[in-house]
């Protein structure tokens, strides 16, 4: 039963972080977005905004807006949910933020560094590791990224028709 409810959580939870991601799709940012909950309340979200600045990833944005709203670096006892498997940077500040969980939806097979291509988030030889569960609503995170790109190449080739 506990199980089920944590499952329900988690899919409750990256439809929010879903929504972020559609936020940035219609700025015409990459489609990434993040959330950070610490006892069942979302405290902070994030969606990138790499068109300004290529460290504004969401789950930075998400980092930085949580610590500010809790007054403390230390996030121990907060989940960070995003759509897209953090890439190193993001996944060395969910490290230092010491996250005691990150949910992601999509694999990133590119810089993916919660299991894919590199583990960070759970490396003992660091100073924190934290619980990593994939693929949440994997098909979902997945989809938007994909017509996001798919939109950008064509617009791309027809720019210069």
């Amino acid at each position: 039963m506990e199980m089920s409810l944590i499952i329900n959580h988690d899919e409750l939870f990256m439809t929010e972080a879903l929504n972020e991601a559609r936020e940035a799709f219609s700025r015409g940012d990459v489609p990434v977005g993040a959330l950070i909950v610490r006892d069942g309340e979302i405290i902070s979200y994030g969606s990138d905004k790499k068109i300004s600045d290529p460290t504004e990833h969401a789950e930075i944005i998400a980092i930085r807006s949580c610590a500010q709203k809790i007054n403390h670096w230390n996030l121990k006892g907060c989940t960070l949910y995003v759509t897209l498997e953090p890439c190193p940077m993001c996944a060395g500040a969910c490290v230092n933020a010491r996250l005691s969980r990150v949910v992601y939806g999509a694999k990133n097979y590119k810089s993916g560094s919660g299991g894919t291509l590199y583990n960070i988030l759970n490396d003992s030889r660091l100073n924190h590791v934290c619980q990593v569960k994939s693929g949440v609503m994997a098909l979902e995170c997945m989809n938007i990224l994909q017509e996001y790109f798919i939109n950008r190449r064509k617009n791309q080739c027809c720019r210069h028709a």
